[in-house]
């Protein structure tokens, strides 16, 4: 559509208010109607089926384009798989043309709040979520959204996205009750974490412990530290308080090149003396020997979930305060039918 001397009109002022009056005019100066064309386009969008790029999205509702990503570096972290979701986060906004800012500085809500102060984010991932964390009431208050990759004790007012992982260490004690093992150990992160009283760390030994105790099955539960010295106490602690011990689950990536190892020096073999099941990513468990029966750690999905609720949150949505993965366990090597050869094929469920 030709439009002609447009300037002079749309820069008179209203008589009153002193405001411009905003008209659009045709070559033939007559005024275009705005209301009846923007409903012929809205309805030639529907027709058409037309959805926005979420990049272009993002772009026209956004002011920074950064995605503030506070992962402060604790001890007890551990940073390949750490890393995963890193990753997973900076390719999911990059899909919304959209970068991460790392924020790895232990500063609690001070942090969070001179981010906003400055305008530096338009939103937060946040990481390593305690039950009772220090950020969560700042998070309720804050101006810019932010998404919990992990989640607290409550939710109400947040938005968070994690792996199930009361369920994830029920489904490990379920999986080796099955097969006949009544007695279980579980290796988990390092002391550390625990005494934060960190989420994912918390509920999985609690799923763990809830679980032994609905089967029948005697267990004990310890911490281990990342380094060999460690993982070797802490199995010989776990075979020598309980001798007919045939099963451990470790919730521990730094630790699982070194299970089988520990057990050799303390006389068991995996799988035929004692069967296996760690909580970690597939790739990770596969490259053990033998490859090890694990419930997935889903780092990427959880990262690539975490950006897109934010996203949803910043296009004025609002999304469920809590989104849970449901735990997966792929079989291989490590837990044998009883009476069976240890068997390399991996069945998921």
């Amino acid at each position: 559509m030709k439009v002609g001397r447009c300037g002079h009109h749309l820069g008179r002022r209203a008589a009153r208010g002193g405001r411009p009056e905003h008209r659009l005019l045709r070559a033939d100066g007559q005024a275009v109607d705005l209301a009846d064309t923007k409903s012929k386009v809205r309805g030639s969008i529907r027709e058409l089926g037309y959805q926005p790029h979420p990049g272009d999205r993002a772009f026209s509702t956004r002011g920074t384009n950064v995605i503030g990503l506070v992962l402060p570096l604790r001890t007890g972290m551990h940073l390949p798989v750490v890393m995963r979701f890193v990753s997973a986060a900076a390719a999911a906004a990059r899909r919304y043309d959209m970068d991460l800012l790392l924020m790895t500085a232990d500063d609690g809500a001070s942090g969070l709040r001179r981010a906003t102060d400055n305008a530096q984010v338009d939103g937060f991932l946040v990481m390593d979520v305690e039950m009772n964390d220090d950020r969560v009431p700042l998070l309720r208050q804050l101006s810019k959204p932010s998404v919990l990759i992990g989640h607290p004790a409550v939710t109400r007012g947040l938005t968070c996205v994690d792996l199930d992982f009361e369920a994830a260490g029920a489904k490990c004690v379920d999986h080796l009750a099955d097969l006949g093992h009544r007695s279980i150990g579980f290796l988990g992160a390092p002391s550390a974490v625990y005494v934060r009283n960190t989420g994912f760390a918390h509920r999985t030994m609690a799923g763990f412990s809830a679980a032994a105790m609905r089967r029948g099955v005697v267990a004990t539960a310890l911490p281990a530290e990342h380094d060999h010295d460690s993982v070797i106490r802490a199995t010989k602690t776990l075979i020598s308080a309980h001798p007919s011990m045939t099963a451990l689950v470790v919730h521990n990536e730094a630790a699982l090149g070194w299970i089988a190892r520990c057990l050799r020096a303390s006389g068991r073999q995996v799988p035929g003396d004692v069967a296996v099941v760690a909580i970690c990513p597939d790739e990770l468990a596969e490259q053990m020997s033998p490859p090890f029966t694990s419930v997935r750690l889903p780092a990427e999905e959880l990262g690539r979930h975490a950006v897109n609720l934010l996203v949803a949150k910043l296009d004025g949505r609002q999304p469920s305060p809590l989104m849970l993965l449901p735990p997966r366990l792929s079989r291989r090597a490590s837990t044998p039918d009883p009476g069976f050869p240890a068997r390399g094929a991996a069945a998921t469920g």
